[in-house]
């Protein structure tokens, strides 16, 4: 229907069509995206970047600001990099994001209000609700905290990136999204645990995270003393690392 090119033509579509829209009164509703990670707004006063959202437009969440004045304190258990259960409870995807999503908006965590670049060129400003995934991400960062190699961990992140950028302009079933998603699933292979979290008018807390596949060791993480590490281990080191600063310093000299 290429004629479909305003919000107008649009709900007047959908009227003759019999299907039902939920909008105020002679006003066009906000573009909204919904789906079970996440709803999306668009339109209507947010295209000025200038101009705060209306409180009415968030459909989900509560305002942190009305939020309960107690914490709540869960733990989110973690199996191949994925969420398993939540306060011991084990849970199918669907009923897990659910409930995410519900301790989320209860406590007003989530709303994101940004700009886009969008693929075609132009910037676009939206306004989200992601309360079960803003939980998520804090959750899922700490188990990767201990249990991820260093190098696979920065190795990651340097390919998120792209990964995202091939999802959001439309490419899920390309070549390159799925190999690089072989990649992200072998760094997920050990990513195993629970982290406890506290929720509290709009904000995520980590309090504490534990895995059988942690890689944190005390006895070489300790600042006291102990008999694991040799600090004098370090001096080859140092001036291996440094060695290029010294020539660079030796040339200037000469210079």
């Amino acid at each position: 229907e290429w004629d479909l090119n305003s919000r107008e033509k649009l709900l007047s579509y959908a009227q003759n069509a019999g299907i039902q829209i939920d909008k105020k009164p002679n006003k066009s509703p906000y573009s909204m995206d919904a789906n079970l990670l996440h709803i999306s707004y668009e339109g209507q006063i947010l295209e000025d970047p200038n101009v705060a959202p209306e409180e009415s437009m968030w459909r989900w969440s509560v305002s942190p600001k009305d939020a309960p004045n107690e914490s709540e304190i869960i733990a989110i258990g973690f199996k191949n990099g994925d969420g398993v259960s939540i306060n011991g409870e084990e849970l199918a995807p669907e009923v897990f994001w659910s409930k995410l999503n519900d301790l989320g908006a209860k406590h007003g965590i989530g709303r994101l209000d940004l700009v886009e670049n969008r693929y075609v060129g132009m910037k676009s400003r939206g306004c989200y609700e992601t309360p079960g995934g803003s939980i998520y991400l804090k959750a899922h960062r700490a188990i990767e905290s201990i249990t991820l190699d260093r190098e696979e961990a920065h190795l990651k992140d340097e390919i998120m990136p792209k990964y995202a950028s091939l999802i959001y302009n439309g490419y899920w079933f390309s070549p390159e999204r799925e190999a690089l998603q072989a990649l992200i699933n072998k760094t997920q292979e050990r990513v195993e645990g629970v982290v406890r979290l506290e929720l509290y008018k709009g904000n995520v807390m980590v309090l504490g995270r534990e895995s059988k596949n942690s890689l944190f060791d005390a006895a070489y993480s300790t600042f006291e003393e102990d008999s694991v590490y040799d600090q004098k281990d370090a001096q080859g080191f140092i001036k291996l690392n440094a060695l290029r600063f010294i020539i660079a310093g030796k040339a200037k000299k000469h210079k």
